[in-house]
């Protein structure tokens, strides 16, 4: 056992030794090797700051732009309410059409002075009827049987979408036209 330890000692002195070894190395770097690592750390710390500086410009500009997207989003159900009381006073047949009229009036300017605001701060809506159904702005709900149109052109929209800027806000909820089933016609046949 005595042998052991000191097999065990020597091997700790022999690591002790060679430590001692890599730090001198370390020491003797010249004073030149160290000015070029430390202008190398410097250039680098430069670098890092102006990426950050970038990336910081870009998220205040991005701020900036998109910001009031929720505000925006939540200001869309207005206009969704007053198209539905459009459809609501249009549609009440307890209204005379005197009454109807000037209702719809007041309405309308009400319904395009909110369209204009939106439209003086880059939130648009999606064109959307005629178009080719794009998964990016519009949300198909239902498939409407057209044989005049291609299929996969949007013949009904549900609800108007919007975008802010280059940013969808809200998809358009929107019906597409698909062929007829040829089914229909095999089953009255038999």
């Amino acid at each position: 056992m005595a042998e052991e330890k000191n097999k065990e000692d020597l091997s700790k002195e022999n690591n002790d030794k060679s430590d001692d070894k890599k730090t001198e190395t370390k020491k003797e770097i010249t004073p030149e090797e160290k000015i070029v690592e430390l202008e190398d750390k410097l250039t680098r710390s430069f670098a890092e700051l102006e990426n950050q500086r970038r990336r910081f410009d870009k998220e205040k500009d991005e701020a900036f732009d998109y910001g009031g997207m929720v505000f925006a989003k939540d200001a869309l159900n207005l206009l969704d309410n007053l198209e539905r009381s459009k459809q609501s006073i249009d549609s009440d047949q307890n209204l005379d059409e005197n009454s109807k009229k000037k209702i719809m009036g007041h309405i309308e300017i009400i319904l395009n002075d909110t369209l204009t605001i939106f439209k003086k701060n880059n939130i648009v809506p999606v064109v959307s009827i005629n178009e080719k159904l794009d998964p990016n702005k519009h949300q198909a709900m239902m498939e409407i049987e057209d044989d005049s149109k291609e299929p996969g052109i949007i013949v009904q929209e549900i609800q108007k979408g919007f975008m802010l800027k280059d940013r969808l806000l809200r998809p358009s909820l929107v019906g597409v036209s698909k062929k007829t089933q040829k089914t229909v016609k095999k089953e009255q046949k038999k």
